[in-house]
C-alpha cells in the first residue's frame, strides 16, 4: 500500500481552477500508476488581476506556506503565475527559496514549485526556443508575462490576450473554447504552444485535443506545475492525455 502524498497549494482566494485541474491530472495518474495523493490549500486574497492586488497577495504567500507546512505537506505549489511574474524578472527563484525556507524554519521542509518557474523550466526541458501563448489577462499583463518568459531565454513569437479582468470570470471560461481560440495565434516555426499561461483559465480539457490537431507540443501553466511537482516528489512525471510534457517523454 502506497502512502498518500500530500499536495499543498498556495492559491489566490478567487482561484478555482488549480484545485480542479491539478487533482484531475493526479487522479488520472492514479489510474495508471500506484501513488496516491491528497490535496490541501491555503488562500491569499485577490479578486482583480491588477499589479497592486497581485503585489499585496504575494506578501501573503509566506503565511500560506507556513499554514501548509503545519500540515507537513510533501510538496507545495504557488498557484499564480502572473503574481510572480509581475514582481520582476527571475522572481520565481527568490519566491521559491523564501517559501521553502519558511517550511524549513517550521520543521517540515518541503520543496516549493511555482507555476511561473514550472512553466519556464518545462519549456527548457522540452527544448522550446520559440513559443506562442494564450492568456486571459489584459494586454499590459500579457506583455509582462511574455517579457518574463523571454528574459528566461524563450522567445515569445505571438500572444493572445483575452482581456478578462475579473478573476472569477476567468475561471468560468469553457476550456473547449480554446480549441478555436488557438487558431488565431501564430503557429509557424514555434516549438510549443502555451494554451493557458494562467493557472486560473481552464484549459485541461483542450490540451491533448489541440496538440493532436496542430501537431505542436501543447502545455499550460497547470500542466507544467503538475510535472514539476511530480519531479520534486521523485515520481514518474507522467499523466495520460495531458500533452507532450506529461506524456512520459520527460518523466
Amino acid at each position: 500500500m502506497h502512502q498518500t502524498l500530500k499536495i499543498g497549494q498556495i492559491v489566490p482566494s478567487s482561484n478555482l481552477t488549480m484545485e480542479r485541474e491539478i487533482p484531475a491530472m493526479l487522479r488520472a495518474r492514479e489510474e495508471v500508476l500506484p501513488e496516491r495523493f491528497s490535496f490541501h490549500s491555503s488562500r491569499m486574497r485577490m479578486k482583480k488581476v491588477t499589479k497592486e492586488e497581485l503585489e499585496a497577495m504575494d506578501r501573503d504567500s509566506d503565511r500560506c506556506a507556513l499554514e501548509l507546512s503545519d500540515a507537513d505537506v510533501d510538496v507545495m505549489g504557488y498557484a499564480c503565475l502572473v503574481a510572480i511574474m509581475s514582481m520582476g524578472k527571475g522572481y520565481h527563484r527568490e519566491s521559491q527559496k523564501r517559501l521553502h525556507q519558511v517550511t524549513v524554519d517550521n520543521g517540515h521542509p518541503a520543496p516549493v514549485v511555482s507555476s511561473a518557474g514550472a512553466l519556464v523550466d518545462g519549456l527548457h526541458l522540452m527544448g522550446a526556443k520559440r513559443i506562442s501563448i494564450v492568456t486571459p489577462y489584459m494586454r499590459p499583463l500579457t506583455n509582462l508575462v511574455a517579457d518574463y518568459i523571454e528574459a528566461e531565454g524563450v522567445e515569445v513569437s505571438d500572444s493572445i490576450a483575452l482581456e478578462i479582468p475579473d478573476n472569477l470570470e476567468v475561471a468560468a471560461q469553457n476550456p473547449l473554447n480554446l480549441t478555436e481560440i488557438y487558431k488565431q495565434v501564430n503557429l509557424k516555426n514555434i516549438d510549443a504552444l502555451v494554451l493557458s499561461a494562467c493557472v486560473q483559465m481552464p484549459s485541461l480539457a483542450a490540451i491533448q485535443k489541440v496538440e493532436d490537431e496542430c501537431g505542436i507540443p501543447v502545455l499550460s501553466a497547470a500542466v507544467a506545475t503538475t510535472h514539476q511537482m511530480l519531479k520534486e516528489l521523485g515520481l514518474d512525471a507522467r499523466v495520460p492525455g495531458c500533452g507532450t510534457l506529461l506524456s512520459g517523454k520527460f518523466a
